[in-house]
């Protein structure tokens, strides 16, 4: 295995392999020398560059999971403020205030969150620009690279349309001397309408349905795609019934691909593979961050693991920090209305409980933690020693989501839910071992799977975007939904505003950019 050093702040971030992981056999994305000596002009000239370019891009989508001072990063952001999630330390004031929905422009996780999109945007941006005048080059293989490269714009320009709204729409690689250096904001209906020709371009790229190697296949573009008509159905865009089929369609051509290849694309029969390194990027794993040890561990282990305040450690990497747990009202909705999930059970998506040392006598923790993103070959496991170091990748598109994403606007297009949408959100149900549902109106299938989203979904950046599509939220007492404004987060006592469906634009980046203003409601000028 090659090793290398990792330069996350290079403007260039050129060079990169895509190598085995130790026992994986999953190929991981490196990079291999310090490209400072090189610029764009000169750099691309060889189909290896073309490569290296879009193996820099995902790089980069390691953003969400860098560092937000102590005892945080990046990947809280999403959780803290759906209410779900509370911390064991209260030691970092930034991940505080998105707790107790009191944040503004100068929030460091909010910040990173816009300079790492970016910073994704720019890479493809130069990878798109500089690709296709690389000759000779295999035309396949520079059609599939320049796909990759526009999914992968696509990825970081719907983030930030969800998180910040009317956004900069950066189509171009940029240089002091740019004329748009200093960008406006674009409308949000327009960066909908890059993002959907970015993906369909991707779709055309001619790339595999599916890739073990950590590089995007069409399984996984298709997902995000339909993922996009169905926010782009729902607020702020409102587009209603046609998107809602869109989406459908969409998703169910995933389906369609699983049904007839199911050792490519399904659902794990055991949630323990759904944070197991030997299945990194494979079956229910369409798309991932991609993690090795030497170049960027996994960056969960610890938050995840309960803080030193305990007097037992229970992971080969020593005492965790505890800032990202389930709240409690959270964690008892589960059996509360379905007694049977067993997404509770221990060692499932929690646990209150583990091994001294990760691998020896058990020790209880006094409260949840989060188990699904677990690495038991890092941290141990009973009468197995940790390794102490993660190569667990982080997911971004689960075959669970084609399936709910599926359900919700087939329903929705059609009015009522077909065969086939039971099919697809029974298949959620039964995997945790609830009971398949039959006969329900259209309504009432809806809400169904909308639990489903908030319960499977979990902890992995997706419900706070539901939250803002659906103007809903789960209601952990009622198994109900309530209106976004004026829902109470349990884990704060606060309530939810109409200024929180959009976070605020850094404050850095509103003083380096007049061009920016004015700042999103609610936030001050």
């Amino acid at each position: 295995m090659k090793r290398s050093i990792f330069n996350k702040y290079l403007l260039l971030g050129l060079m990169g392999a895509m190598l085995a992981g130790a026992g994986t056999g999953c190929k991981k994305f490196l990079d291999e020398t310090d490209p400072s000596n090189l610029s764009p002009d000169s750099y691309f000239t060889l189909p290896e560059h073309a490569d290296a370019a879009v193996f820099a891009a995902y790089s980069r989508t390691r953003m969400i999971g860098e560092g937000a001072g102590i005892f945080s990063n990046n990947f809280q952001m999403l959780d803290a403020v759906t209410g779900t999630a509370i911390t064991g330390t209260a030691q970092n004031s930034d991940l505080n205030n998105l707790l107790g929905l009191v944040y503004n422009g100068d929030n460091l996780h909010v910040g990173q969150w816009w300079k790492g999109l970016y910073k994704e945007i720019a890479q493809c941006n130069l990878t798109l620009d500089k690709v296709p005048g690389i000759n000779p080059m295999d035309s396949a293989q520079k059609k599939a690279v320049l796909g990759e490269a526009s999914f992968l714009r696509a990825w970081g320009y719907f983030y930030a349309v969800r998180i910040w709204g009317d956004i900069p729409l950066i189509l171009k690689s940029q240089t002091a001397s740019s004329p748009d250096f200093s960008p406006s904001r674009a409308k949000t209906e327009d960066v909908y309408a890059q993002i959907v020709k970015d993906l369909q371009n991707a779709e055309a790229a001619g790339l595999p349905w599916t890739n073990t190697n950590g590089r995007v296949g069409l399984a996984a573009v298709k997902t995000q795609l339909a993922k996009v008509y169905l926010t782009m159905a729902g607020y702020p865009l409102n587009k209603g019934g046609e998107y809602y089929k869109l989406a459908a369609n969409k998703a169910k051509e995933v389906i369609d691909y699983a049904t007839a290849n199911p050792a490519q694309v399904g659902l794990f029969s055991s949630y323990n593979d759904l944070h197991s390194v030997a299945m990194n990027n494979k079956l229910e794993q369409l798309f991932e961050v991609q993690y090795l040890s030497g170049v960027e561990e996994n960056p969960l282990q610890s938050l995840m693991l309960p803080n030193n305040s305990l007097p037992k450690n229970i992971s080969a990497k020593g005492s965790g920090v505890g800032s990202s747990m389930p709240s409690v009202s959270f964690y008892n909705s589960f059996k509360k209305f379905e007694p049977t999930d067993k997404r509770t059970d221990e060692q499932q998506f929690f646990f209150t409980s583990y091994y001294v040392d990760g691998n020896g006598a058990d020790f209880a923790l006094g409260s949840p933690y989060i188990f699904k993103h677990f690495d038991v070959v890092c941290n141990g496991t009973k009468g197995q020693p940790g390794t102490g170091i993660s190569n667990l990748n982080v997911p971004q598109i689960r075959y669970a989501e084609t399936l709910l994403i599926y359900a919700e606007a087939q329903n929705k297009a059609d009015g009522a839910p077909n065969a086939a949408a039971y099919t697809a959100l029974n298949a959620v149900r039964t995997r945790a071992n609830i009971p398949a549902l039959s006969g329900l109106d259209a309504t009432s299938f809806e809400k169904a799977v909308w639990r489903e989203r908030w319960h499977e979904f979990c902890y992995e950046g997706i419900i706070w975007f539901d939250m803002v599509r659906l103007r809903k939220v789960y209601n952990e007492d009622t198994n109900d939904f309530d209106n976004f404004e004026g829902h109470v987060n349990k884990n704060s006592g606060q309530a939810l505003q109409k200024k929180h469906l959009l976070f605020p634009l850094p404050t850095f980046e509103m003083k380096n950019n007049p061009n920016l203003k004015p700042q999103n409601d609610g936030y001050g000028n």
